[in-house]
């Protein structure tokens, strides 16, 4: 009974940490693995290091190609930001 009493603190520190780091990650990791699953033809896109610009062709690769200002520039679907471009993609909410 005393060995249990002894783990008792380190398996509850091994539980928060699953629920409060392990988890969400693993959770948000899914959802841009979705994302960028999901990306198609013509979505308005921001990269991680904040270029904006439009999906111009999809490859199987991995690889897009984005239009932009300064013309057309290949990148990995994982560059492209899925929080800046939600946001990007949001409807404007009128204030009254």
């Amino acid at each position: 009974m005393e060995q249990i009493q002894s783990f008792l603190p380190i398996l509850l520190l091994v539980a928060v940490m699953y629920l409060f780091l392990i988890r969400p990650q693993m959770k948000k990791a899914k959802q841009e693995k979705q994302f960028t699953a999901q990306l198609k033809k013509g979505d308005k896109v921001i990269t991680n290091g904040g270029l904006h610009g439009r999906v111009l062709e999809l490859n199987d690769d991995g690889t897009c190609i984005i239009e932009c200002g300064a013309g057309k520039i290949k990148f990995e679907r994982s560059a492209i930001s899925m929080e800046r471009t939600a946001k990007l993609n949001a409807p404007l909410i009128e204030k009254k």
